[in-house]
């Protein structure tokens, strides 16, 4: 049996898919947003960590 028979046997599974991109959607616009609003100071705080003792 293929993987799809097992899933047409569930009732309601069509509303996975959409929550799944939903939440990837929201995860998205979230880093992309706190990439542009993140402070100057703090990046470079950040690119310093690797070389802090």
């Amino acid at each position: 049996m293929k993987f799809k028979t097992y899933l047409e046997t569930i009732s309601g599974v069509q509303i996975y898919p959409m929550i799944s991109l939903l939440l990837f959607i929201v995860f998205f616009v979230a880093v992309t947003y706190w990439a542009f609003k993140i402070n100057k100071n703090d990046i470079e705080k950040y690119e310093n960590i690797p070389l802090e003792k």
